[in-house]
Parts: C-alpha cells; sequence; structure tokens
C-alpha cells in the first residue's frame, strides 16, 4: 500500500465528497469535507461533513437517524476528492425525505420529479 495525501488547501480546506451507496451503486449526495470531517469519518466508521452555511462539522443522520455506514473511501487522481461508498441506514439521503438528493431531472428550462420521497421531512425534523 502506497500513502497518501490529500490536498485539503486546494480547495480553501474542503474537499468534494460524492457518496454512492455500496450495493446498489446510486448517487446518493454530495457533500463537503475538511480535515476534521474526514478523520472523524475514519476513526468512527460513519460519514461526517463539513457544512459551508453554518462553518461546523456534521455527523450525517445524527437528527434523522438516517446514518451512513462507511464501507470504502476512494481518493481522486488529483488527490483533492473523495468518493464514499456506503451503507445508507433509514433508505434516504436527501433531507427533503428522498433516497437520493439527485431527485429533480432537468428538462429543458424546468425539471421533473418521478420518485416519491422515503419520509416526510416535516415529521423528521420538527425542531
Amino acid at each position: 500500500m502506497k500513502k497518501y495525501k490529500i490536498d485539503f488547501e486546494k480547495s480553501g480546506g474542503i474537499i468534494p465528497a460524492v457518496v454512492q451507496d455500496f450495493n446498489a451503486g446510486d448517487v446518493l449526495m454530495l457533500a463537503y469535507m475538511n480535515e476534521e470531517a474526514f478523520g472523524l469519518t475514519q476513526t468512527t466508521g460513519y460519514a461526517h461533513y463539513y457544512s459551508r452555511s453554518r462553518n461546523s462539522i456534521w455527523k450525517k443522520g445524527e437528527s434523522s437517524g438516517h446514518l451512513q455506514i462507511v464501507k470504502e473511501i476512494y481518493l481522486d487522481c488529483d488527490s483533492d476528492s473523495v468518493l464514499l461508498k456506503v451503507i445508507q441506514l433509514g433508505d434516504a439521503a436527501c433531507h427533503e425525505g428522498y433516497r437520493s438528493c439527485f431527485f429533480k431531472r432537468i428538462e429543458g428550462d424546468s425539471f421533473s420529479i418521478d420518485v416519491h420521497p422515503v419520509f416526510d421531512p416535516t415529521e423528521v425534523y420538527k425542531d
């Protein structure tokens, strides 16, 4: 095995993290990680991300129960982004209740939604 170094500095201290279902292969979401979030992900086995809007670390599913168990991590060729292959607990990665955050299909200047949400976000996020 070779040593690696993730280039967090290239994008100001954060890197994109593509999140893919370990078994089915569908892309669930795109998030960002800083060094602390990446370290927590590695040490706990649960996906942790960096919120650019809140300027803080968050554990995926901490409030909803829809945790992500990280099975594999891949580093891209430029060492500035990662792919997480996860087991998605609760079967929904999107805070809007959908399995994947990529549920809006663009058609011209509008979009359509042809999938149904897995849960009602107003019931899950009550605070």
